[in-house]
């Protein structure tokens, strides 16, 4: 199996702690998450993807907003400068420890953040990033436990 997932997502899942927009949303991204650290690769999709789905039966969907579609953009950019490889809808990508480690070394340092600008997460991924990562759900080769209490 494949997920499916918009550019800037690839950045998102670096600091998923379980914290979203719903129960629903973090119910799915978990499921996501597991199916990454299960080994399936991501296929890099335009518009809203698996993880946006909870989403979009709300009204005014932000997944839907031009403001994201620029957000994939910059990510696309910036992922694809540091990875060496073009970013775009179609390409798959194996979201493997070297590239996750990779791609967070590059996200602490602030080297691909150009598209979290103006995002409502941004305050809280740094701070995630900053402490190196503490209680991330795509831990390296293991899908790190929920936390005990809604947070």
């Amino acid at each position: 199996m494949t997920v499916r997932l918009r550019a800037h997502h690839l950045l998102c899942v670096l600091t998923y702690v379980g914290r979203g927009y719903s129960r629903a949303f973090t119910e799915n991204y978990d499921a996501i998450v597991a199916r990454l650290v299960a080994g399936e690769d991501v296929a890099l999709v335009a518009g809203p993807d698996e993880i946006c789905a909870p989403e979009l039966e709300v009204p005014d969907a932000h997944c839907l907003r031009d403001s994201v579609v620029e957000r994939d953009q910059r990510a696309a950019q910036s992922v694809g400068d540091l990875l060496g490889r073009a970013i775009v809808p179609g390409q798959r990508l194996d979201l493997d420890a070297p590239v996750i480690a990779k791609l967070r070394q590059a996200f602490k340092a602030g080297e691909v953040r150009s598209a979290c600008l103006r995002c409502e997460w941004f305050s809280l991924c740094t701070e995630i990033a900053d402490r190196d990562y503490p209680d991330v759900r795509l831990a390296q080769g293991r899908l790190a436990p929920p936390p005990l209490a809604d947070t």
